[in-house]
Order: C-alpha cells, then structure tokens, then sequence
C-alpha cells in the first residue's frame, strides 16, 4: 500500500502543475497563437526528454506515438489553450472537472475497464463539489470557450485510455518524449501557414513558457503516465480533480474570485471524492502487495471508428 500511495503522489503532481497553467496561459502568453502556443509547449519538452531517453520508436510505436501525439498533444494543446484564453481560469477548470467521469467510461468503452463503484461514486461527488466551487452567479460564459474545454476533454480522454493499453515496448519517459515531439512537429506547419512567425518573446512570456514546457508539459506528463501504469484509470481519473481544485486557489489568490461558504463546502466535496476513490487493497490480500490494485480484466480495444 505505501508503494501504490507513492503512485499516488507522484501522479498528483500533473494535475497540479496543469491547474496552475490555465492562469499562466491566460495571464501570461498570447491570446491569438494557439498553434504556436501549443507547438512552443510541445517540441522543447519533448526534444527535452527525448534527450534523456535517447530512444527513438520502432515497429509500432512509430504510428502509435504519431496518433498519441494527435491526441495528447497537438488536438489536445490547442484546444486548451483555446479554452484557457476564451475562459476565466476558473470556467476553464469546471468543465475539465468532468473528466474522471469522462475517463472511467471511455477507459469502459475502449479497454473493457470496467469502473468500480468506489471510483464512480467519488467521481460523481468531486464533481458536484467542483461544480459547487466554481459556481458564480450572473458570469457570463462564452460558449466557444465552452466547447473547446469539452473537446480537449475528450481527445485527452481517449489518448489516456490508449496510452494506458500500449505499455510495452517504450517506458514512460520514452513513450511522453516521442508524443510530445510527434505532436509538435504535426503542429509547425499549420502554426507557420496559418498564425505566421512565432509571437514575440518578452520576459514574462519566456518565464511563462519556460512553466508550461519544463513543469506543466515534460515533468507533468511523466509523471502522469507514470501512474497510467502503475494505478487503475479510475483512481488516476479521480486525481485529475486537484487540477481544477488548483483553478480555484489560483483564481481566488490572484485573481480575486469570490470564495465563501459555498466554494468551501464544494473543495470539501472534492476532497472526499479523492478519499473515497482512494486505492484500497482488495480483501483476502495484503497491503502491500501489488495485486490489490490490479484494475479488472481488460479486454482488446475495438476496431474501427472507435479507434
């Protein structure tokens, strides 16, 4: 058990890290590049860890780390960055809040995981809390920004799923630093025929992009992967509400959002959603032994459009 809670904590990073980059995207770097915002995150992260890997794919994991890199990176990078310019940090947070929920079923539909009810039933209450949290009366939420945050959620959550079944062959180090560069480079041309040259580069926008590169994209996503393959997809699910839960600190600390009674009570929600999706062993076992969290049987991913 004190193995899988250092999974645990060690995944929770992520979720941290990309809470905080919703501010920093929208505080910090330009609202009109995503394609260039989403490349510049990209390619230096993972030319970063492709260097520490000193790796490159083979066989399959040349198209799977072209899909992955469609998926986690280039559809997905964009479309965040979209939603963080197009909505206040904390809108932005709320929507990617149904993500656990999002991930339990797609991890059902795509890998035959089966969700556990622990694992729903924590979902379902971190997301009335977060929802509670980020609630405020008379905003006015754009729905470009809306459906933005939505999609990202969605090609994030199938890419997680894949990334989850296609273990062997690469570690995660290896199979984050070839999405990421993969991603990148399917994103350079479309930045430089739509967008032009790269947006200037001041101070701030350097710090800015230094964060979403080193801690929000190549720290992150190791780690975040990482514990795709150490923990079951629900109980890494659940650990994706400390992202929207960082939204809120962050808006309210620097941003100057509201946080009253009603924002109090939804973090508490939250923080029994994570409790009560906690990894547990299973009866008859040991704590400490690394078959008590063994997800369910999985069976193969469908073929087809699903794919």
């Amino acid at each position: 058990m004190e193995a899988t809670m250092r999974w645990v904590l060690l995944t929770a990073l992520a979720p941290l890290a990309w809470g905080a980059n919703y501010w920093v995207t929208h505080a910090h770097l330009p609202a009109d590049r995503p394609l260039w915002g989403a490349a510049l995150r990209a390619l230096p992260a993972g030319l970063l860890l492709l260097a520490l890997a000193r790796r490159r794919p083979r066989g399959s994991w040349w198209w799977r780390s072209a899909l992955l890199g469609l998926l986690n990176t280039a559809a997905f990078f964009v479309l965040l960055y979209l939603a963080s310019q197009l909505l206040p940090t904390s809108a932005a947070a709320t929507v990617m809040a149904a993500s656990p929920l999002a991930m339990l079923l797609t991890a059902w539909a795509l890998a035959g995981q089966r969700p556990r009810r622990a694992h729903l039933a924590g979902a379902v209450v971190g997301l009335v809390g977060v929802a509670l949290a980020l609630a405020a009366p008379g905003r006015q939420i754009g729905w470009a920004g809306l459906a933005a945050s939505a999609a990202a959620m969605g090609v994030s959550c199938v890419g997680y799923v894949l990334a989850a079944r296609w273990r062997e062959g690469a570690d995660p180090l290896t199979a984050t630093a070839w999405q990421l560069t993969a991603g990148a480079l399917l994103l350079l041309v479309p930045a430089a025929a739509v967008e032009g040259a790269p947006p200037p580069m001041d101070a701030p926008t350097l710090l800015a992009f230094g964060y979403t590169t080193v801690v929000a994209t190549a720290l992150a996503f190791t780690c975040w992967f990482t514990g795709l393959r150490h923990l079951p997809a629900g109980t890494v699910g659940l650990l994706g509400l400390l992202n929207p839960l960082t939204g809120v600190l962050l808006g309210t600390a620097l941003d100057g959002d509201p946080f009253g009674a009603r924002q109090a009570i939804g973090l508490a929600l939250v923080a029994a959603g994570i409790l009560l999706a906690r990894p547990r062993p299973r009866s008859g076992r040991p704590a400490d032994d690394p078959r008590a969290e063994t997800p369910r049987a999985e069976t193969p991913l469908p073929t087809g459009r699903r794919t």
